[in-house]
């Protein structure tokens, strides 16, 4: 898939690879950066704001998990990690730390293609939006702004109901008192994080919810999530 809009920022201390990785995607289409250290590539993500980082995982300061997590607290922009590292544990490691793909070195030329057009097929899908939210459990008629729990008709207040659908819509995310602010209210100025908290626990009731087994989950520390069933 050809994509002259793609930015690509590649972070790689290897130089053979970097000139590899631009020569091979500049033919394709894309734009790519480069940056050979992980302080040099979290600079270049500030500036670019790619649409998609190829990362090594063996850098020279920050290591490629480090500089994951700073992406992942910044953006989620797909992360392809590219290391030397083959290991399943280390596969693990890279998608649970929030990787969309992993490629071990040496890689084809071809396969390395055909995982970014993947990666960007979906990343593409995801920007489509939805009609419907349905788990088996809950209902969410974005149309027609309809909630169903269990097959039942749920009266929601406006404010409970965008929430609501912040959380199913980034389903398996964790999003912060202060995203859901943005989502979820007409005017977040000035609004405190506990405002989220009784709203939270209001959406619970009307759904009857409890909190043992509630799929609306509060990760402490960092915020909520819809956890899907």
């Amino acid at each position: 898939m050809r994509d002259g809009e793609t930015a690509v920022l590649a972070i790689e201390d290897d130089a053979d690879i970097r000139q590899l990785l631009k020569a091979l995607l500049g033919r394709e289409g894309y734009k790519v950066t480069e940056a050979s250290s992980g302080r040099e590539g979290l600079r270049a993500f500030h500036q670019v704001r790619p649409d998609l980082v190829i990362l090594d995982v063996g850098l020279p300061d920050l290591d490629g998990w480090q500089v994951l997590e700073r992406i992942r607290d910044m953006s989620d922009a797909p992360v392809l990690v590219l290391t030397a590292r083959s290991t399943e544990r280390d596969k693990v490691r890279g998608l649970n730390a929030g990787a969309d793909d992993y490629l071990t070195k040496p890689f084809s030329r071809v396969e390395l293609l055909a995982r970014l057009q993947a990666i960007r097929r979906r990343q593409v899908a995801a920007r489509e939006p939805q009609a419907m939210f349905d788990d088996g459990h809950i209902r969410v008629d974005f149309t027609h702004q309809e909630v169903t729990l269990e097959g039942g008709p749920v009266l929601l207040t406006p404010t409970e109901y965008r929430l609501l659908t912040a959380l199913v819509r980034h389903a398996g995310q964790v999003l912060s008192a202060d995203q859901l602010i943005e989502l979820a209210w007409d005017d977040p100025s000035g609004l405190a994080p506990a405002r989220v908290k009784y709203a939270v626990l209001r959406l619970r009731r009307k759904l009857e919810w409890d909190d043992d087994d509630s799929p609306l989950e509060t990760v402490r520390g960092f915020g909520y999530r819809y956890r899907q069933r």
